[in-house]
């Protein structure tokens, strides 16, 4: 079969935009509605915490009160699609590099640093040479749909990620990490328990450099090392 010479471009499709700009504010402004039409009777029960926002939304002249908790609840949802847009993953890949866009940042990588690429549940993974992560990138994109751009321009991509079996659990204390790991994976696990995904990611590049690959399951962690790992 031969190689595309066009770039092909994966992303949710105007199905995702549609759902995020189309279906949030609809749901914000049910909320709204919702809000406005128990505030009434929950305003009565004194076992609800934040009664004070209750009796005062209960308190609102109709139909200002249900027009307001409508508009506020579908700004809120078009707020939450301007985010969704901005963090999802596009991914444009032709014969020699990938382009990367995800939560308003721009990555090329070049074909020939990438020995294999994955998808690994909602990750789209980039393995190199020294079995390090080039990339790991989240999106709702089909697993299937990225398989076939990149095959379609002569990717080496694996069913699986390669390297599954190689991954332990983090344990602190645990030996066989360089040194300096074991205090990023406590203050990455801090991080992945309280959500803070930003914190989460800047901690995984750190370990990167450091030689160390981790993949979350749930809210546990998993490593392995890379061929370029320093001895602990």
């Amino acid at each position: 079969m031969g190689v595309e010479d066009a770039p092909t471009r994966v992303d949710g499709g105007a199905g995702e935009l549609a759902v995020m700009w189309g279906g949030f504010p609809l749901v914000g402004a049910g909320a709204g509605w919702l809000l406005t039409a128990v505030a009434g009777p929950v305003a009565g029960l004194p076992w609800v915490p934040a009664q004070g926002w209750f009796e005062l939304l209960a308190g609102l002249p109709e139909p200002r009160a249900t027009a307001g908790a409508l508009a506020l609840g579908a700004l809120a949802g078009l707020v939450v699609a301007g985010i969704g847009t901005r963090e999802r993953l596009r991914v444009e890949v032709d014969a020699d590099r990938v382009r990367l866009r995800s939560d308003g940042r721009d990555r090329e990588i070049p074909r020939r640093a990438v020995r294999v690429v994955f998808a690994d549940r909602r990750d789209l993974v980039l393995l190199g040479d020294g079995e390090e992560e080039l990339a790991r990138e989240r999106g709702d994109v089909s697993a299937g749909r990225l398989a076939a751009a990149f095959r379609a321009h002569g990717w080496p991509w694996a069913d699986a990620d390669p390297h599954r079996d190689a991954y332990r659990r983090w344990v602190d204390g645990l030996p066989g990490l360089p040194a300096g790991a074991d205090a990023l994976l406590r203050a990455r696990q801090r991080a992945v328990d309280r959500g803070r995904r930003g914190d989460a990611d800047d901690l995984r590049r750190e370990l990167a450099r450091l030689g160390v690959v981790v993949r979350d399951e749930e809210k546990r962690q998993y490593w392995r090392l890379t061929r370029r790992a320093a001895p602990g």
